[in-house]
């Protein structure tokens, strides 16, 4: 069966659609699983041995998208966000068999329309997204390993030799995007990395995006003289993914790198906003569970200060659990 997957938005929301793609390939191999994505993901689908065609989709009409989703001869879909330009483009291309949530005016160009009320927060974004494989196969098996994505140590080698890196490395990603709505100050940040940075059993090494570089200069200044590393990733979503699956413990706000180091088997320590859309209940991500550290930042100033504190004295107890693994 040749079957369709709809994820088109972030990295962060595609990285929650992996363990569908995992399933619905592992329960019959002879499925070929075919995903309509975001330019921006592209590789990072391509690097997946459970997915078998990639459709980038670039913005383009309606009808040239349909055409482009009919030479792929589906045979099912499953849509695990809509909306009515994919959704009319899967109807025009005749899809027989078109699954999505039951919400939005889309779902009247679906034939299998599947009430979630995802707004509710029972499960985790990835979890609505597994249930929707239910649809097309009652009996098929939703667990999937972790870590899913798995890459070579060559770029960590490389970074390693660049950077004098000999100690195991944590991670500090201030930058801010995706669905989160809360995050801590560079102010902020610098002082939990200066905690980081006076133990001496750990390398640490701030991370920022390739459209960063006003927050990389700002964050080199506050630094001044210091052993931490700042590197600003330049290459793909897979080059950066290689380091994260080899880094010890990556601290960010929820946003897609977060989802993409759990995703490699990073711990992780992560900011939410406090709201049930903005929640860790939301967006816990595809990783083991056990090494994912949530913290839901107050909007009112006194909760924001006192749970600041709090973020400093678990990030300090970890990383002496950490040291205590290293040595």
């Amino acid at each position: 069966m040749n079957i369709l997957v709809v994820r088109n938005d972030k990295l962060g929301d595609f990285i929650t659609a992996l363990p569908t793609l995992y399933v619905l390939k592992h329960h019959n191999p002879s499925n070929r699983i075919i995903v309509l994505i975001a330019p921006l993901n592209r590789k990072l689908a391509e690097s997946c041995d459970f997915i078998d065609e990639v459709i980038v989709d670039s913005g383009e009409d309606i009808l040239d998208l349909a055409n482009t989703i009919k030479q792929a001869n589906i045979d099912a879909s499953l849509t695990l966000f809509s909306n009515t330009r994919v959704a009319l483009a899967q109807w025009i291309a005749r899809i027989p068999i078109r699954i999505a949530p039951a919400t939005k005016i889309a779902q009247i160009f679906y034939n299998s329309r599947i009430t979630q009320r995802r707004s509710e927060v029972k499960m985790a974004e990835f979890e609505y997204n597994l249930q929707l494989t239910r649809a097309l196969f009652e009996d098929i098996n939703l667990d999937f390993p972790k870590p899913l994505l798995h890459f070579d140590e060559d770029i960590f080698k490389a970074f390693c030799r660049e950077y004098g890196v000999t100690k195991p490395l944590i991670a500090f990603h201030p930058g801010f995007g995706g669905s989160s709505d809360a995050n801590w100050t560079l102010n902020e940040y610098i002082e939990l990395v200066k905690i980081a940075e006076s133990n001496n059993t750990i390398n640490v090494v701030m991370t920022f995006g390739p459209d960063e570089e006003k927050l990389y200069n700002e964050a080199k200044e506050l630094l001044g003289e210091s052993r931490v590393i700042l590197y600003r990733s330049v290459g793909s979503v897979v080059d950066f993914a290689a380091l994260l699956s080899r880094f010890k413990l990556f601290v960010s706000t929820s946003t897609g790198t977060y989802h993409l180091a759990s995703a490699v088997g990073c711990e992780t320590f992560t900011f939410f906003g406090d709201s049930r859309f903005a929640s860790s209940g939301r967006w816990k991500s595809i990783g083991d569970e056990k090494l994912q550290h949530s913290f839901m930042i107050p909007v009112d100033p006194a909760g924001r200060a006192a749970m600041f504190e709090k973020v400093k004295q678990e990030l300090k107890n970890l990383l002496l659990t950490l040291s205590s693994f290293s040595s």
